[in-house]
């Protein structure tokens, strides 16, 4: 299925995926902004507040029952970082035409569609200020979220890593922001600031389904859309790197029963085809049973529980991340680095690189079965400004070659190894 673009307003953009492979249709609506540390902790309350009621259901007991009344439509929100940027999302799913009584298909959809823009554009306000009570009990809500971020140790660790590879950048930002900006936000505060970047923030309308068409001119005419103002909103993000020369090493003590190794790598190479490259690097590195870390550092060695790498394409970086005994850390550290060298020696097999274009071709095939994968594939699109179909993503990974891996482990530089211990 094909993202078709129409541009209701400047930077305010309708994305078409017409299927009938779902029983239902899914509609989401983004707001992004650029990601910044006055701001994260706003964008990150504002998502909870918005969904707690709109100037027409005033609470979200009754929006529930308003979904209930729609044959069990659902709800949904919350709030993204990709690269530099900071998005808060917005999905609401009902059951196709197909399904439905005679009396409900022409109108279904309409429902569902503005609902979801009352959610997002119309929210519910008293005396020029969000809800008092919303405000502070969802403060409390995010206040233990941003807390509950150590319960995780392997994730805690990773973001750990994140903020100490982009210290002072964007990037290093937590999405749900921070506990000590809580304090300085009221209703009053928040809805100013809603009212602010509502006309700002680039804004990316999805509907995924049947008959998706026919909702164009709705959006069109919808009040909401209709009293937004146009915006210039350009993505743009500088991933050009240059070698780290002295690698950071950070160590972090807590009562920790297993240490939590995160390396940080620099992809140095920033051709239009790296992305391509740099996934079928990643996954013979890291990613599945058969990659050189799960074989050599967890299997042969055993020196770890878990083991494995992911690609940040945002950002140009390989994240490897393992699970270790905590006496173990040169060891796996030094066996971690003898995969890397490999890499770069070309010490990897034509088997090797098919299996792991293999793996990567399940996932690619697996985009168009769920309608929430495909919306964020066309989403990510959008914000790098690239089209790239899923057809055309899978021939580019077949395309891509033993040398130009080689080529790509050969500027690749490490910046920071952090480490979780007791």
């Amino acid at each position: 299925m094909l993202d078709k673009k129409i541009q209701i307003k400047e930077g305010i953009t309708f994305h078409k995926i017409e299927t009938n492979k779902f029983k239902t249709n899914l509609f989401a609506t983004f707001l992004t902004l650029p990601l910044n540390r006055e701001t994260v902790t706003k964008n990150a309350l504002l998502t909870a507040v918005l969904r707690r009621g709109t100037k027409n259901l005033n609470s979200q007991e009754e929006i529930s029952k308003y979904l209930e009344e729609m044959y069990g439509a659902s709800f949904d929100c919350g709030i993204e970082k990709t690269g530099d940027y900071h998005t808060i999302k917005f999905y609401l799913e009902l059951l196709n035409n197909q399904y439905l009584p005679e009396s409900e298909k022409e109108n279904l959809s309409e429902k569902g569609l503005n609902l979801l823009l009352d959610i997002v554009f119309n929210p519910y306000v008293e005396e020029g200020s969000f809800k008092k009570e919303y405000v502070e009990q969802e403060k409390e809500n995010l206040k233990q979220i941003i807390q509950g971020k150590i319960d995780n140790k392997a994730n805690y660790a990773y973001e750990r890593c994140i903020e100490e590879m982009y210290k002072n950048e964007p990037y290093g930002l937590y999405k749900y922001g921070y506990i000590e900006d809580l304090e300085n936000i009221n209703e009053k505060d928040l809805y100013d600031y809603y009212k602010e970047i509502i006309n700002i923030c680039k804004v990316d309308i999805f509907a995924s389904g049947e008959k998706i068409d026919e909702l164009q001119e709705k959006i069109e005419n919808n009040d909401n859309i209709k009293k937004l103002n146009d915006r210039i909103f350009e993505t743009k993000e500088d991933n050009k790197k240059e070698k780290v020369l002295e690698p950071k090493t950070i160590t972090d003590s807590m009562d920790v029963t297993q240490g939590k190794l995160v390396i940080g790598l620099d992809i140095l190479q920033n051709d239009e085809n790296v992305s391509y490259i740099a996934m079928l690097y990643n996954t013979i590195l890291g990613v599945g049973a058969n990659a050189k870390l799960f074989q050599n550092v967890r299997e042969k060695a055993g020196l770890a529980y878990t083991c494995g790498s992911n690609y940040i394409k945002r950002k140009n970086n390989i994240m490897i991340r393992a699970g270790i005994e905590i006496e173990n850390y040169e060891k796996a550290l030094e066996i971690t680095n003898e995969q890397l060298e490999d890499m770069k020696q070309g010490n990897f097999n034509e088997e090797d690189i098919e299996a792991a274009k293999n793996l990567i071709y399940e996932i690619i095939n697996n985009i168009e079965e769920e309608q929430d994968t495909e919306i964020s594939y066309y989403f990510g699109q959008e914000l790098a400004n690239k089209h790239t179909t899923v057809q055309e993503y899978k021939k580019k990974i077949e395309e891509t070659t033993k040398e130009q891996v080689v080529e790509l482990a050969n500027n690749i530089s490490l910046n920071t190894i952090y480490f979780l211990k007791n």
